[in-house]
């Protein structure tokens, strides 16, 4: 026959066999290193700060929600629904997460003069 027998040759030491195996995993570990600092870290940031601007709404503040209606809430419960006037006379109540931004927040009145 033409073909003849192919046998594997043994490693050496049970040391070149760890070496590669911490090659294999260190890329893995640096991936998950950069995909953990430029997403996910932004993104709990940016959740912390907009629950924190959720827990900072009061009566008189403009307000933005996710659907695009603009109003001023007129009654402001906490962890609760607001009460937002989108025209004159005309409310609705509106989830508190559905909020996507506060336009503005009114001036505090200063009273020295």
């Amino acid at each position: 026959m033409f073909v003849t027998p192919a046998y594997a040759q043994a490693s050496g030491a049970g040391a070149g066999g760890m070496d590669a195996i911490l090659l294999n995993i260190v890329p893995i570990v640096l991936m998950v290193g950069v995909f953990w600092f430029f997403l996910i870290r932004p993104q709990q940031k940016r959740a912390k700060e907009h629950a924190a601007m959720l827990n900072a709404i009061t009566r008189g503040d403009t307000i933005v929600t996710n659907g695009g209606i603009v109003g001023k809430v007129t009654k402001a419960v906490a962890n609760e629904d607001l009460e937002v006037e989108i025209s004159q006379g005309v409310k609705i109540k509106v989830v508190r997460g559905m909020i996507s931004d506060v336009r503005s927040k009114p001036e505090p009145v200063n009273d020295n003069k």
